[in-house]
């Protein structure tokens, strides 16, 4: 067994974790491979709108995931 991270989520200091501004940063399999997913967590409908504020805290968490990605 072995202990894996799979989720991040990316929220702004001192906001809940389901902030209209927060993001979920997930690995995710269909069975051909682990990929990355970013859920905005606002009602954009599925289109991720990246605040340029939130960039490098989302980009740091995207590379982590991506890093944490079996082949």
């Amino acid at each position: 067994m072995k202990i894996r991270t799979t989720q991040l989520t990316v929220a702004p200091e001192g906001e809940p974790i389901f902030s209209e501004r927060a993001y979920q940063v997930t690995i995710d399999d269909e069975a051909a491979g682990e990929f990355v997913v970013v859920h905005a967590l606002d009602e954009a409908g599925g289109k991720i709108a990246i605040d340029p504020a939130d960039w490098e805290e989302l980009r740091s968490a995207i590379d982590q995931m991506i890093k944490e990605c079996q082949a």
